[in-house]
């Protein structure tokens, strides 16, 4: 009886281990991510709706946040793990007051081939160069860090800051407020500048802007922005931070390979209508694994010309924050 007893408490302690395994591994790990509905964040939206993510036993948390700022202030906070979309000097800002805050696992690199940031004006408004734009009322994407690219811009073609007007305003509202001819151009992201053209309510001056008057070369990779990963959460949590890493470099794979079929997923995700979707230009990604020291020094340029424009309050290594799993 007692051996009987014996074993049979063995074997339900057995079946407890294998209900406790089975109940674990069928748990996935919740990741917060803060999510700018842009065009740039198209990873992310690939990442989910491909299962990359499931496949990596991930459920991640989307939190709608518009611009920088709000995704630095969250991610100091640890409200968030990581930003899909992440302006790499609100990254680095961030990483001068807390460093380590953000730490990124891709770049995303615009210029006028991989098209992101550009000037539109207002069907019918009679400019036909940046410097045209002299007394011009101008939109701006929000937040300080792309208000600051404009007016660079700007000014690398003659402009000062007294020669025109300019306002942040919401990415959701660009296209009604130049649809209402409020401004008479705009500072804006994809897919924005798509539905505008689509419209026939405005038209491109200039795409690629960063990377021709900062970096002073149209080809160059402007690395703007990336996906990013709190020092915390990487700590914390290793194990889940290298596994989101992996399906975020499956979800660039796809785009890069699938170009086509990768932009259906702006649908129902961003502001991007169906009947704009196939013509939305797509931006390049690059895991950080993949960067070269050429790309190395181009995201380092960029983010000196920060500092030395004062936007930036000190020097910083920007490859110290490129994490590789």
């Amino acid at each position: 009886m007692c051996q009987f007893r014996n074993g049979m408490i063995g074997g339900m302690t057995f079946l407890a281990a294998v209900f406790a395994q089975a109940g674990n591994a069928g748990a996935l790990d919740k990741v917060t991510v803060g999510v700018f509905p842009v065009s740039s964040s198209l990873p992310y939206f690939v990442a989910v709706e491909r299962g990359f993510f499931k496949e990596q036993n991930i459920e991640p948390t989307m939190v709608r946040l518009i611009g920088g700022p709000p995704n630095v202030a969250a991610m100091i906070s640890n409200q968030i793990d990581a930003s899909a979309v992440l302006v790499t000097i609100e990254g680095m800002n961030a990483d001068l007051k807390k460093p380590g805050v953000a730490m990124y696992i891709s770049l995303n690199s615009q210029n006028r081939t991989y098209q992101m940031e550009q000037f539109v004006v207002r069907t019918g408004y009679k400019a036909q160069s940046l410097k045209d734009l002299k007394g011009a009322k101008i939109m701006s994407a929000p937040g300080p860090a792309n208000v600051v690219m404009a007016r660079a811009v700007l000014a690398a073609n003659g402009l000062k800051e007294n020669d025109y007007s300019l306002d942040q305003l919401d990415m959701g509202q660009h296209v009604n407020a130049m649809k209402a001819g409020t401004f008479d151009a705009g500072y804006t992201l994809e897919p924005n500048a798509s539905v505008m053209r689509k419209m026939g309510i405005a038209r491109t001056l200039e795409s690629g802007v960063i990377a021709k008057y900062i970096l002073g070369d149209a080809n160059a990779n402007a690395y703007v922005g990336g996906c990013a990963l709190t020092s915390d959460f990487i700590a914390s949590r290793p194990d889940v931070a290298r596994r989101f890493a992996a399906a975020w470099d499956k979800a660039i794979d796809f785009i890069n390979n699938h170009p086509d079929e990768a932009r259906k997923h702006l649908l129902n995700n961003t502001f991007t209508p169906a009947d704009v979707v196939d013509t939305v230009p797509m931006i390049k990604y690059v895991s950080s694994k993949n960067l070269t020291a050429k790309d190395k020094a181009e995201f380092q340029k960029f983010i000196d010309f920060s500092v030395k424009t004062k936007i930036l309050p000190g020097p910083i290594d920007a490859t110290k924050y490129i994490k590789v799993f």
